[in-house]
């Protein structure tokens, strides 16, 4: 019996088969061996969260749903053209797993990932983080080299006030983002939860942040929302999945109605890819204990983060 047609690669590429790295991409555990363009990284860390843990697993889901994603590359109809074939078949994303999280020692979780982030910053990788909760993103940026803009697409601006030594929380990031001397500026967009409060709102304006609410996204379109930035520096973006509306992410603990649809998100997230030089960006907050049974919030998650890698890696064929 031939021993090696047990295991083929047209079985491996089964939605419910095979090993679930992201977009089934090569495992790589020395950094040192590093030999790609985009790095995923996870970051199963929910300790950040106030009300119901479980998005430690958002990482493991996501990957376990790009695996649906069999064919070699994203295909949009839309626009009759595939995104990522190369990327996938030359292996230049690679997944190095996730960051050994320390449970109750956010500090020194968050320290690795900064370690971790550091370490591919300096090879000029793009790293690709999958949460976990919204804690990570200020530990990823402060880790970053070079001067950036950071977009953030949020229901919730994230800027309470570090309170009783409690840094390493969802809630914190963006307000932490505004002491690192890297940051450029902050853009949050699809802003509209009624919980967020008054005075962190008036902060964030004081400290530069530009805030764009859902109606002004639909008031200016997609397309016009960073408009503002200058066009080609280097940005960072973090997506919580609770940017998209409520209706679509019943694995997310802290969903508002009102947001994305997932045409405008698209539409943002490849318009950000074509006018800014993206070296980076994380997706966070899905809860797969939360979501349905067909796991619909984690597949949206995978499709996201594959989307706009591919419009990332698309400009850099295109130009």
């Amino acid at each position: 019996m031939d021993k090696t047609r047990l295991i083929s690669n047209k079985i491996a590429h089964r939605g419910y088969s095979g090993i679930p790295t992201f977009l089934r991409s090569k495992y790589c555990e020395d950094l040192n061996k590093l030999d790609a363009d985009y790095v995923v990284l996870g970051v199963p860390y929910d300790e950040g969260s106030p009300f119901i843990g479980g998005s430690r697993f958002c990482a493991r889901s996501i990957r376990e749903q790009s695996l649906r994603f069999g064919g070699g590359a994203l295909y949009d109809i839309e626009n009759d053209r595939e995104y990522l074939r190369e990327a996938i078949e030359n292996h230049r994303i690679v997944d190095i797993g996730d960051i050994d999280i320390l449970p109750s020692r956010g500090d020194l979780s968050m320290e690795k990932l900064s370690k971790v982030i550091n370490l591919l910053s300096v090879e000029n990788l793009m790293p690709i983080v999958l949460g976990g909760d919204h804690t990570i993103t200020y530990p990823v940026v402060r880790a970053l080299n070079n001067p950036i803009h950071v977009i953030q697409l949020d229901a919730h601006i994230d800027y309470s006030e570090e309170i009783e030594g409690m840094s390493y929380i969802n809630s914190t990031s963006f307000r932490l983002l505004h002491k690192l001397s890297n940051v450029k500026s902050l853009t949050q967009i699809g802003i509209r939860s009624m919980r967020d409060e008054r005075q962190n709102v008036i902060d964030a304006k004081k400290n530069g942040s530009k805030i764009i609410t859902m109606p002004e996204v639909r008031k200016k379109g997609p397309e016009n929302l960073i408009e503002h930035l200058p066009s080609g520096e280097d940005c960072y973006v973090s997506i919580d999945v609770d940017a998209y509306d409520m209706s679509m992410v019943p694995g997310c603990v802290s969903a508002e109605p009102g947001g994305f649809q997932f045409d405008e998100l698209k539409k943002l997230l490849r318009n950000i890819a074509i006018e800014m030089n993206v070296v980076g960006f994380d997706f966070v907050e899905v809860n797969p204990s939360l979501d349905v049974r067909t796991g619909s919030t984690s597949y949206l998650g995978a499709l996201t983060v594959a989307m706009f890698l591919g419009f990332i890696d698309a400009k850099k064929n295109d130009y």
